[in-house]
């Protein structure tokens, strides 16, 4: 990697899991790591349980709108970490690609959603000390 590191999420419907990680990893990472999200079926909206555990934290994430997986999302990462998304995810030589095994938050209540978001906030701090290099994100 070259300048600023660049990481996509991608789950099916772009609205809890990678979206509760691209606002994390944006908010560790303060502008140090370019940060996209995006789904193979993305949904109308973001899971409001999801934005509820994250507002708990002071992070808003009830503007970000589910966005469509392009090829051209995988192209400009350096890094495309999928969450259940399959075999939707365009494989592009010279990507790293890491799997994250989540639990879904769709269907379920703020305090089922609270461990994942712990699990993925624990995942993306890992990562950002592995991008940068530093012991401390």
């Amino acid at each position: 990697m070259s300048g600023k590191p660049e990481v996509l999420f991608v789950c099916v419907h772009n609205a809890g899991r990678s979206q509760m990680a691209a606002a994390l990893l944006r908010h560790h990472a303060l502008g140090r790591v370019a940060v996209r999200s995006a789904g193979s079926a993305p949904a109308d909206q973001v899971n409001p349980a999801a934005a509820r555990a994250l507002a708990e934290w002071g992070l808003d994430i009830t503007d970000a709108v589910p966005a469509k997986l392009t090829a051209e999302d995988v192209a400009a990462s350096d890094v495309v970490i999928t969450m259940g998304c399959g075999d939707a995810c365009p494989v592009f030589p010279g990507k790293r690609y890491l799997d994250w095994q989540l639990d879904d938050p769709a269907g379920r209540d703020v305090a089922a959603v609270r461990p994942i978001r712990d699990d993925i906030d624990r995942r993306v701090r890992a990562l950002l000390a592995e991008l940068l290099d530093d012991p401390r994100p």
